[in-house]
């Protein structure tokens, strides 16, 4: 199987990078791929297994709204990233179907352990009786932040990969001087929040649990390397638009 890419007819539709969209027809690989992320989400609704039947089981019920929106945020932060890589790279071939089943099998992972901790992490915050039940103390919190930040970089690696072997392709695909800084500004995004994970895992597992959580605060990096990192490829991605040969 190999990968085909599209020749564009009359002028090609573009993002709003300027990156010319070769995806226009979804693959079956997308389509698998976005069921399953469509799976995942129904994994995280409010109540999966009853209606509530009293007014005491829909407050409850009500309550998981804010940890629902969390992970739920959390999932499409990925699938986002998959949608955008197949509608720019249109690719269906080995590598790419085994990234892409490798996320659909991370993701999977992944729901549990980033609902519970979503709902923990809130409930810790509002003052919730069950949360301080839930875990025996600060390690298993720590073991919990290890667990959800193993999927967090599994994640955002194979989304880096995706990049990384759309650009091998780099030839075939026609990617012009623009498109190929675009494909590693996004294979430095995913690197980029694979690293952050990685430290939060290391401090879960390296230092001695503490009531501050300090593997929780680590992503607190995330707002401030990643709009850096942003404006950053932003800046580059216009001069070479500038620079490039008009598109008929």
């Amino acid at each position: 199987m190999q990968a085909i890419a599209t020749v564009f007819r009359g002028r090609p539709a573009m993002d709003s990078s300027g990156f010319r969209l070769r995806g226009h027809d979804m693959t079956r690989t997308e389509a698998f791929t976005d069921a399953a992320f469509a799976f995942a989400v129904t994994l995280l609704v409010i109540s999966i297994d009853a209606i509530p039947s009293t007014y005491g089981e829909l407050r409850h019920a009500l309550a998981g709204i804010p940890a629902f929106a969390v992970s739920f945020l959390l999932l499409a932060v990925f699938w986002y990233g998959h949608w955008g890589w197949s509608r720019r790279y249109g690719l269906e071939d080995f590598p790419s179907i085994g990234l892409s089943l490798g996320l659909v099998f991370v993701m999977l992972s992944y729901v549990y352990p980033m609902k519970f901790l979503a709902s923990l992490s809130i409930a810790r915050m509002s003052g919730e009786p069950w949360a301080m039940d839930a875990l025996t103390g600060p390690g298993q919190l720590y073991d919990l932040f290890a667990i959800y930040g193993l999927g967090f970089i599994a994640m955002s690696l194979i989304l880096a990969g995706l990049n990384a072997h759309a650009l091998r392709k780099h030839e075939l695909l026609e990617l012009d001087t623009l498109e190929q800084y675009l494909a590693r500004a996004d294979i430095q995004t995913w690197l980029l929040l694979a690293f952050v994970g990685g430290l939060s895992v290391a401090v879960a597992l390296f230092t001695p649990p503490s009531g501050f959580v300090w593997p929780g605060w680590t992503y607190m990096l995330l707002p401030v390397v990643m709009p850096l990192h942003g404006r950053r490829a932003a800046r580059r991605a216009k001069a070479l638009m500038k620079e490039r040969e008009p598109i008929r």
